[in-house]
Order: C-alpha cells, then structure tokens, then sequence
C-alpha cells in the first residue's frame, strides 16, 4: 500500500518524523548536560528544542494518521499501525507536559525529575521508531502498493531466511 500523502513520489510522514525525534533527542541532551552543571543556556536550547519537536510532532502524527486510516482493518499492518501511532502520541504528551512545566517556570531548565520523563518519552520514542520501521520495512505500508500488509513480525525470521540459515 502506498502513501496518501507524497512530495515527488515519496511518503511525506517518514520526512517529517526525523525532526522531532532529533530536536527531542538533542534536548534530552542538554538537559542532562545542563543538570550535571554545564552552561545554563542549554536549558533555555532544549525548551526551544522541545517546543519546535512538538510541532513537527504534530504535522508528522497529521500525515500519518491519512496513512494510518488507509490501511484496511483486520490487517496486522492497522494494528502495528495503531500501537505505532498511539506510542508517538504517548510521546508527544509527554513532551508536552514537560513544555507546560518549563514554560511556567523563571529559567525554563529542567530539574532532576524532567530529565527522567524525558529518557522515558525518548524510549518511547524508540519503541515508536522501531514500529514505524517495522510498518515500512517488514509490512511495506508506505511504500509499496503489493505491499504484505499481515506479513509475520521482523522479531520472527521469514521462512525465506530459514532456508537461507540452512544453505550457510
């Protein structure tokens, strides 16, 4: 099954979800830095950082719930699909909560027990990652149109792979 929505042939929700991860990521980053003493601006840089994650979060859940909706029920494809999207949102509010704290407070810095919900959001963020992987990769949603939208998990070997082991 292929992208509802595309730029010059390409699905466009896999171009947006590299932002937030990264901006996350880079704040969690400088938070732990900054809570470990190193230069105060780096709070006020990963807040900003948590912000503009939190926008492109938004555009990339928008392009792919048009996706998410395309794929027929009944199929494990919809159901990887829905714990991927469901994973991310959990992501985004995360963040969010975390935004609304800092935004409250003078410096805007995390303390000790922000950083810990961001390492749990950015683990989040790995289980999200890796279903979206898992969606393209092993179930083709996205970018293929004979995709195997209830192809076996990636956790599991094809039985293509199998034989292979037994030629080696």
């Amino acid at each position: 099954m292929e992208s509802r929505i595309k730029v010059l042939g390409h699905p466009v929700h896999p171009m947006l979800v590299m932002f937030p991860i990264a901006l996350f990521v880079a704040a969690v980053i400088f938070d732990v830095i900054d809570v470990a003493g190193g230069p105060g601006f780096l709070g006020e840089l990963a807040y900003w950082n948590i912000l503009v994650g939190l926008i492109g979060g938004v555009l990339a859940v928008v392009a792919g719930a048009v996706d998410l909706l395309a794929i027929p029920s009944g199929t494990r494809a919809k159901r990887v699909g829905v714990a991927h999207a469901a994973t991310n949102i959990a992501v985004l509010l995360l963040f969010a909560a975390i935004w609304a704290v800092r935004m409250a407070a003078d410096d805007r810095a995390a303390g000790g027990a922000l950083v810990a919900i961001e390492v749990v959001a950015i683990a989040g963020a790995a289980l999200g990652a890796w279903l979206g992987g898992e969606l393209v990769d092993r179930l083709g949603v996205g970018v293929d149109p004979d995709a195997d939208l209830n192809a076996s998990s990636s956790l599991r070997p094809r039985a293509a792979d199998r034989q292979l082991g037994d030629i080696r």
